[in-house]
């Protein structure tokens, strides 16, 4: 993996996740992934749980709920790339309404490790709600 590669999955990612399309989000993963929303849950495991769980479908424990589109808006990028293993930061910026404004911002840190073919095999998120007054109202 490099920081090119690294770069386009990230926004593959984002990509699938603004259209949730069950052929986009799979096609981000291994197998036999192991996602993990937050450090200490137990991770979700393979790629069609993985999938489900995007979707809105699964009973995964700290899963997000499915975001209605134009609620939300992202960008990641990578700061860090060791072999398979990448870290990427980001900012993700929630709306009530579309067009709306924002009305909660968190940034993000997510630790991927990858396999020979460029999939995620292993995915951790980290985040923290920025505070009212440091998040920008539009984005």
């Amino acid at each position: 993996m490099d920081h090119s590669s690294a770069q386009g999955w990230l926004d593959r990612y984002l990509a699938a996740w603004e259209s949730y399309d069950p052929r986009a989000v799979a096609d981000l993963f291994a197998p036999d992934v192991r996602y993990r929303y937050h450090p200490s849950d137990e991770p979700v495991v393979g790629r069609d749980a993985v999938v489900s769980s995007w979707l809105g479908e699964g009973d995964a424990a700290g899963a997000s709920t499915r975001d209605a589109p134009g609620t939300y808006d992202a960008e990641y990028a990578p700061v860090a790339v060791d072999g398979d293993t990448v870290v990427a930061t980001g900012r993700s910026r929630y709306r009530d309404v579309p067009g709306g404004p924002v009305v909660r911002t968190y940034d993000n840190c997510f630790v991927v490790r990858f396999d020979a073919h460029g999939r995620c095999r292993e995915f951790t998120e980290y985040y923290i709600q920025v505070p009212d007054g440091d998040a920008p109202t539009t984005g």
